[in-house]
C-alpha cells in the first residue's frame, strides 16, 4: 500500500468540533463550578480545566493511532477486547464508582473512566477483524450467531450497570456493520424480532416508562418526568436564529439538569442559536461523508470495515444524542461526541479519529472499480470480496 497525504479535512473538522465543545463546557459550567462549595475557591474553570486534562490525553492516544500500521492496528483486536471486558467487570469491584443510581465507572488517577466507551471501539474492531476473514461465510447463521453472542454479552455486563443507552448503541452499531457486511437481512429481522420481547420487559422498568410516557407527551408533567426535556425545548426555542449570545443562557442556572453533558446540544443552541445548532450538525455530517470516504478507498477488507464502523459509531451516538435533546427520541444518557463535558468519551472518539486518519494514509490511489482481480487464485482484494454481497 502507498502512503497518501493526512486527511486534513477531518482534522479540521474535528478542531472545530473541539472548539466548539470547550466554549460549552465552560459556558455552561462557569456559574455551576462558582457556587458549587468545593469548587468555590478554584473560580468558574475547573471543568473546563478537567476537558483540558483530557483533550490531551485524547490527543496522546490520537496521535498514538495514527502512526500505527495497519497490520499492528489488526493485532489490536483482541487486546481490546480482554482489556475492555476486563474494565467493564471491573466496575462491580471496589474501583466502581456509583452516580445518579447507576454504576458504570471505575476510578482511575486522576478521574474516572467509563468501560463502556471502549467497549464500542473494541465491538468495531472484532467486527472488522471477523468479517475480513476468508474463511467469512455472510450467508452462514453460525458466522452470524458469534458476533451477536459476543454483543449479547456485553449487553447483559450494561445493563447490570444499569445503562441501557450503551446497550442499545452496542446494538445498532453491531446491526449496521452487520448488513453492510452482506448478512442475510432475515437473520437481523428475526434477531429484532426476538429482541422486542425484551426490550419491552426492560421498558417497563418505572423509570424508563417515565421516560418514555414524558417523551410522548412532556408537557403532561412538566414538573415531574418531563421536566427536562421541556427544559431542553425551551433552550432550544429562547434561542432563535442567532442565539442569546455567549454566557447569556438561562438554562444553565439550574434549570436544565446534565447541560454540560448529554444536554449540551440544548445549551449551543440556546446561546448560539439555530446557526450555531446548524453548524453542529453540518460538521457532524462532514464527519460522516470524510468517514465514508476513507472507508471505501481501502483496497483491504479489514481496513475498509474498521473505517466505516468508526464512522458508524461517531454518527449513531451524535445522531442519537441530537434526537434526545430535541424530543424526537426517549431521553437516553448518551454524550455528544467531541463537545459533551466527559473524558470516556472524548478518549474513545479521539482514538477513533485517530485511525481514520491513519488509514486515510494507507487509501487506495486507484478507483475501487479498478481493483478487479484476474483471476481467483489471486489474493483476494477489496473489490472481489464487496462483490460477493451481491452475488
Amino acid at each position: 500500500m502507498k502512503k497518501n497525504s493526512i486527511d486534513k479535512t477531518l482534522i479540521v473538522i474535528v478542531i472545530l468540533l473541539i472548539v466548539i465543545g470547550l466554549i460549552a463546557v465552560y459556558s455552561s459550567t462557569s456559574v455551576l463550578s462558582s457556587i458549587k462549595a468545593k469548587y468555590a475557591d478554584k473560580g468558574g474553570m475547573i471543568y473546563l480545566q478537567r476537558q483540558l486534562f483530557t483533550l490531551i490525553v485524547g490527543f496522546f492516544f490520537m496521535i498514538l493511532f495514527i502512526f500505527l500500521s495497519p497490520e499492528k492496528l489488526r493485532k489490536l483486536v483482541f487486546p481490546l477486547l480482554i482489556i475492555s471486558f476486563l474494565m467493564l467487570l471491573a466496575v462491580f469491584t471496589s474501583l466502581g464508582v456509583t452516580a445518579g443510581g447507576a454504576r458504570r465507572w471505575i476510578r482511575l488517577w486522576p478521574s474516572s473512566f467509563q468501560p463502556s466507551e471502549l467497549v464500542k471501539l473494541a465491538m468495531v474492531f472484532f467486527l472488522a477483524w471477523y468479517m475480513s476473514r476468508e474463511s467469512y461465510n455472510k450467508d452462514s447463521i453460525k458466522h452470524f450467531i458469534i458476533p451477536i453472542a459476543l454483543m449479547g454479552i456485553f449487553q447483559l455486563i450494561f445493563l447490570k450497570q444499569p445503562d441501557f443507552g450503551a446497550a442499545m448503541t452496542l446494538g445498532i452499531i453491531t446491526f449496521v456493520m452487520l448488513f453492510i457486511g452482506g448478512v442475510r437481512l432475515h437473520y437481523l429481522l428475526a434477531t429484532s424480532l426476538l429482541a422486542i420481547p425484551v426490550v419491552i420487559y426492560l421498558a417497563r422498568e418505572p423509570y424508563r416508562w417515565k421516560r418514555i410516557t414524558s417523551f410522548l407527551d412532556p408537557w403532561a408533567d412538566p414538573q415531574g418526568s418531563g421536566f427536562q426535556l421541556v427544559q431542553s425545548l425551551i433552550a432550544l426555542g429562547s434561542g432563535g436564529l442567532t442565539g442569546q449570545g455567549l454566557g447569556e443562557g438561562k438554562q444553565k442556572l439550574a434549570f436544565l439538569p446534565e447541560i454540560h453533558t448529554d444536554f449540551i446540544f440544548a445549551h449551543i443552541g440556546e446561546e448560539m442559536g439555530f446557526i450555531g445548532a446548524v453548524s453542529v450538525v453540518i460538521l457532524f455530517f462532514l464527519i460522516c461523508v470524510r468517514g465514508f470516504s476513507i472507508a471505501t478507498r481501502q483496497s483491504e477488507p479489514f481496513n475498509y470495515f474498521l473505517a466505516l464502523g468508526i464512522t458508524i459509531m461517531i454518527s449513531i451516538q451524535a445522531l442519537i444524542n441530537f434526537a434526545v435533546v430535541t424530543g424526537m427520541a426517549p431521553t437516553k444518557g448518551l454524550p455528544l461526541p467531541f463537545i459533551s463535558y466527559g473524558g470516556s468519551s472524548l478518549v474513545v472518539n479521539l482514538m477513533g479519529v485517530g485511525i481514520l486518519l491513519n488509514l486515510s494514509r494507507y487509501s487506495s490511489t486507484v478507483s475501487v472499480p479498478e481493483v478487479v482481480p484476474q483471476r481467483k487464485t489471486k489474493p483476494r482484494t477489496y473489490r472481489y470480496w464487496r462483490g460477493r454481497r451481491y452475488s
